[in-house]
């Protein structure tokens, strides 16, 4: 399955290693993870999930492969902005959120609106997002709800 990561691209350490770890269990589980390809969540979600051998798709949103994190595996350039995080959204089965603000909001926004299910660790508040405490229960939260339908 494929699991589109977002949250911000700014975050603390302790942000950073919750994203690491969310990473590193969906690499475990087989999963592959996008995301928007830059810094922060994005950047510590692909550490994790490279650090345990699994796939990482970055969509950038400038029109420069070169410009993801040094642990995205496949970079997509896009030109598009804060646009291209339809396509973030939509080349996931299921959207974990993990901090974030405004851009995160609006990929939350695009997930529930493609029936994407969505889990949110120490996220927004939006009706449809699954509050987990922990990237194993986020895990688990969206492969049952893909699984399940």
């Amino acid at each position: 399955m494929r699991v589109s990561v977002i949250g911000g691209s700014s975050v603390p350490p302790e942000t950073a290693a919750v994203a690491e770890r969310l990473g590193e269990r969906l690499a475990e589980r087989g999963h592959e993870v996008v995301c928007g390809g830059l810094g922060g969540v994005m950047e510590a979600v692909c550490r994790g999930a490279a650090s345990a051998g699994g796939e990482t798709i970055g969509i950038v949103p400038t029109a420069r492969r070169g410009d993801a994190n040094p642990h995205v595996t496949v970079p997509i350039a896009t030109g598009m902005g804060h646009a291209r995080n339809a396509l973030v959204i939509l080349n996931g089965d299921a959207t974990i959120a993990v901090d974030g603000s405004h851009g995160t909001l609006s990929e939350i926004g695009l997930a529930l609106a493609h029936g994407r299910a969505v889990a949110g660790l120490d996220t927004h508040a939006v009706d449809g997002v699954e509050a987990v405490e922990s990237p194993r229960e986020a895990v688990e939260y969206v492969e049952r709800a893909v699984e399940t339908g």
